[in-house]
């Protein structure tokens, strides 16, 4: 019998040992899947927003600097890449031209004659949509419609209702014994035939915007309200209006950069005219009076001027909504 509590052999390492293990197959899927959901989650946001500022940059920023470049220069729009430095000759020639002036007071007074009814109307609308009628859906699509209809559709109907000889509306004045108007020569009445048009195709659209806003009003108001005697004409003076203050700033601001760019209709009601805006110039905006200059004259230089004439316009109403609501949030 053989003693083997002192034996003291050892086994050799194998060649194998201490190195490091292959990963998994699975371990390594589930790796990359990791990396690739955290790329996912760090680099999609800007993958979905990226076409947005794409497009943006094409149609949006690009044409605005280059407009603003060709306003500094003399340039046809029969030869764009000939330019010619004026500097700012272009804007010091806007101030003495009388038909850029006769153009903004045609687009303000056919903004004033447009956006007032427009949103008073809008408002009155709203508030009886805003009631428990029967098919009430159908009166919500309904006031919609008008926005739907192709602009040269409505001002083409337009045309025929305002027509001097054969035209309803100056039918509906020889009933009540009134003589019939020549809507396209006159001065104010174009203006406000043109804003007729607006007027038809805007309301339904501020009137849903109002009807939005009513129906976020806590009814709690109209029962404390109602508690205290306050009738409905009461109610809707006292809670509807000032709690739709925001919505009616941003309507009416809205709506006036809507008429400072104002062009299909006055365009359209001119018949085949052109973008004279009538024979004295009577109708013709700023978007017509630019169209004019750009695409009829030809001078793209001048064209250019006037567009930016019409952002820095835009811009100092949009400062001004900005200072009435920071009023309107510290008053509140």
């Amino acid at each position: 019998m053989s003693d083997t509590a002192g034996d003291t052999t050892t086994v050799a390492p194998s060649r194998w040992e201490g190195a490091p293990l292959p990963e998994p197959a699975e371990g390594g899927r589930k790796s990359r899947r990791g990396r690739l959901h955290r790329w996912d989650l760090r680099w999609s946001p800007y993958a979905f927003v990226a076409p947005f500022f794409l497009f943006f940059g094409v149609f949006g920023l690009f044409p605005l600097l280059y407009t603003g470049w060709a306003s500094l220069h003399r340039v046809e729009l029969t030869a764009p890449d000939e330019m010619e430095w004026v500097g700012l000759r272009n804007f010091s020639r806007l101030l003495g031209d009388e038909f850029f002036w006769n153009a903004l007071t045609n687009t303000v007074t056919i903004g004033l004659l447009s956006t007032v009814p427009q949103l008073l109307i809008a408002l009155g609308l709203a508030h009886l949509l805003n009631q428990r009628l029967r098919g009430s859906m159908f009166f919500r699509v309904a006031v919609l419609t008008p926005y739907a209809t192709s602009v040269a559709a409505a001002t083409l109907v337009f045309v025929l209702l305002f027509g001097r000889d054969h035209g309803m509306i100056n039918w509906a004045l020889g009933l009540a014994g009134l003589d019939a108007v020549d809507w396209q020569n006159g001065a104010w009445t174009s203006q406000l035939a043109v804003s007729t048009i607006v007027v038809w195709r805007w309301t339904g659209y501020n009137a849903l915007i109002y009807l939005a806003a009513m129906q976020s009003i806590p009814h709690e108001l109209y029962e404390s309200a109602a508690l205290d005697g306050a009738s409905p004409r009461q109610q809707f003076l006292h809670v509807t209006i000032p709690s739709l203050r925001p919505t009616i700033l941003f309507t009416c601001v809205v709506s006036t950069i809507g008429a400072t760019q104002l062009f299909g209709e006055p365009l359209l009601f001119n018949g085949g005219a052109g973008a004279t805006g009538g024979a004295d110039h009577q109708f013709q905006t700023l978007g017509l009076y630019l169209y004019e200059q750009g695409w009829v004259n030809l001078h793209l230089g001048r064209a250019s001027a006037i567009a930016w004439a019409m952002f820095l316009i835009l811009l100092i109403i949009g400062a001004v909504n900005w200072l009435v609501a920071r009023r309107l949030r510290r008053s509140s």
